[in-house]
């Protein structure tokens, strides 16, 4: 394994005080929430500010900088989740989602559900961001759950895992592919390390770890996606409650056609990045997520609503419907986005990188801490891939292809550590599943600690075999 090393870079005083003052936000923001039971929006906001200005933003620039990161959260994650909502009901009221889950249940025992439902997640989580897998999957984890009689967490860690690993270790995801591209990584090196090291990452992250996540929250879910035979099973209806269901080849092409599309456009990026033909900008327009979903949503309309023989009024009432449930989600997730803008605006992420960079350690370790560091101060898998990635350039330059392949690796699993507070997926899980902040750092946040670390073993291990 290569020891690259570096000089000790000192913290200014300036610095300690942003350290101190994230710390403190993220302990009054969890007081508050767990303690007081304050609303975790309201909580989210007070925090937010609060550390804007023990941080050295001025008044105004700490609303601004809240301000800006709700707002780009909700152009981005507000919009997908607001049409994944849709789609979801469309898929659950049609009967598709149980079309899919009697289907998934039917052909595995209870011991290898939570293993099928590992490969759902990592097959739909390849080309699409985590927050649009979770919205497109959230119906029928819950749904699975419910009609096997499985604990929610034996089904939704698993799938949960699927989606975060490809989201930090497999091209052509975005994270992975943005450090391929920083680093001057080999692409077909780093794919196939990628997908190696990720079948025992979300084997142990996943299937494995999920029977302790049931034992540690004992949750059933919300009754979002719930319908009146969920308990007993669609052999139950009678008489006028019968309408024929979506099958199971039309259900899936309508959960696939997002997938779809945000892979061909992935491809074609990696493909022909630079082209301008017709064909890469319509790849391009159409593989866009918010485009991608909102095609998803039209197609269900008609793939799923026409199977189920539904009624216009009868589609109104399920998109309609589908909205007032997850306004309290939008807001969490947004004042989280708002949350990570106001650490990223204070420098936070600079100071950690700065502090870590003359530590001595190894370079693909160093590669793994500087991007678990970032993560944890920003929330943000993102800017840690980019902030890390960049960072290292020079460093992997010198490098073989197989080890700078093991540094974009390095970099994705650290992204992943650690969701907590300053992360909107955090509150997006909590929402989603039910769980109380406590339950959600016992399982989602301990999901990805132990994705991101044993994706660091098996780096760590690969470089001295290759």
């Amino acid at each position: 394994m290569l020891t690259t090393t570096y000089a000790v870079l000192p913290l200014a005083v300036g610095d300690g005080r942003l350290i101190t003052s994230a710390i403190a936000g993220f302990a009054v923001i969890i007081v508050l929430i767990t303690w007081l039971k304050v609303n975790p929006f309201v909580a989210l906001t007070i925090g937010s500010i609060a550390v804007g200005l023990a941080t050295g933003l001025e008044p105004a620039k700490a609303v601004t900088s809240y301000t800006t990161g709700f707002g780009s959260t909700m152009g981005s994650v507000g919009v997908l989740i607001g049409l994944g909502a849709i789609f979801g009901k469309l898929l659950a009221d049609s009967g598709g989602a149980d079309q899919i889950v009697d289907t998934l249940v039917g052909r595995s025992s209870p011991r290898t559900l939570p293993w099928t439902m590992a490969l759902v997640g990592a097959i739909i989580g390849l080309p699409m961001f985590f927050e649009i897998g979770l919205v497109l999957l959230i119906p029928v984890v819950i749904l699975v759950a419910r009609r096997s009689g499985l604990p929610l967490m034996k089904i939704a860690i698993p799938t949960l895992a699927g989606l975060s690993a490809m989201h930090g270790l497999v091209p052509p995801h975005p994270g992975p592919l943005t450090a391929v591209t920083a680093l001057g990584a080999n692409l077909g090196v780093t794919l196939g390390f990628g997908v190696l090291l990720a079948i025992p990452v979300v084997i142990i992250s996943g299937p494995l770890f999920s029977t302790f996540a049931a034992r540690w929250a004992p949750v059933s879910g919300p009754e979002l996606y719930v319908t009146g035979e969920d308990d007993a099973g669609p052999q139950t209806r009678t008489g006028a409650d019968v309408r024929p269901r979506p099958s199971f080849g039309v259900a899936l092409t309508a959960i696939l056609l997002p997938v779809v599309l945000m892979l061909a456009k992935a491809l074609a990026d990696v493909v022909a990045p630079s082209s301008k033909g017709l064909g890469k900008q319509l790849l391009d327009f159409l593989g866009n997520p918010p485009v991608a979903l909102l095609l998803a949503v039209v197609a269900g309309v008609f793939l799923l609503g026409r199977s189920a023989q539904m009624t216009k009024s009868e589609l109104a009432r399920t998109c309609e419907s589908a909205l007032p449930p997850i306004a309290g989600i939008l807001l969490i997730v947004g004042a989280g986005g708002g949350f990570k803008q106001v650490l990223i605006d204070s420098g936070i992420g600079d100071v950690i990188t700065k502090a870590v960079i003359g530590s001595g350690l190894p370079v693909l370790l160093l590669a793994w801490v500087v991007a678990a560091l970032v993560r944890v101060a920003t929330g943000s898998a993102t800017v840690a891939t980019v902030t890390a990635a960049g960072l290292l350039a020079p460093v992997a330059a010198t490098l073989p292809t197989t080890h700078v392949a093991l540094m974009v690796l390095a970099v994705g699993s650290g992204s992943l550590f650690l969701s907590h507070v300053n992360d909107a997926g955090f509150w997006l899980v909590k929402q989603y599943l039910g769980t109380t902040v406590g339950q959600t750092f016992k399982t989602w946040s301990l999901m990805e600690c132990l994705l991101s670390v044993t994706g660091l073993l098996g780096v760590l291990l690969l470089s001295v075999i290759v």
